[in-house]
């Protein structure tokens, strides 16, 4: 679940960048109107500004609802895997003792204090 809406996240997040960058600004009427040739593009003079923001606000509202699904799950599981944690790290460990006997000679010799390492 938490893949499919990853991959749908990215693809919002791609069709909100397209269709702003297909939007005209505020300045390219005043382009058209000193005499620019490309005032009636592909969607006609008026309805491209309103199918592309009409469209941009339901590519952003569904942006912002996929984040906020997305940010509860993270901190949902965020929260179940750190109570196993904890549990697993309070737990006693067990070591078993160290044997002097089942050592190396240097680390016995470190272990006497001296500087020479032990013959064997």
């Amino acid at each position: 679940m938490q893949s499919f809406l990853l991959v749908f996240h990215v693809f919002l997040s791609v069709g909100i960048i397209g269709l702003v960058l297909l939007q005209r600004g505020k300045g390219a009427d005043a382009g058209a109107a000193l005499g620019g040739g490309s005032s009636a593009s592909v969607f006609g003079s008026q309805g491209s500004s309103n199918f592309l923001s009409k469209a941009t606000a339901v590519f952003a509202t569904a942006f912002f609802v996929v984040s906020l699904v997305l940010a509860y799950m993270a901190s949902h599981r965020e929260q179940s895997s750190s109570v196993v944690n904890n549990s697993v790290l309070s737990a006693p460990v067990k070591t078993a003792p160290a044997v002097i006997d089942d050592l190396p000679a240097a680390v016995k010799s470190e272990s006497n204090g001296s500087d020479v390492p032990a013959a064997e």
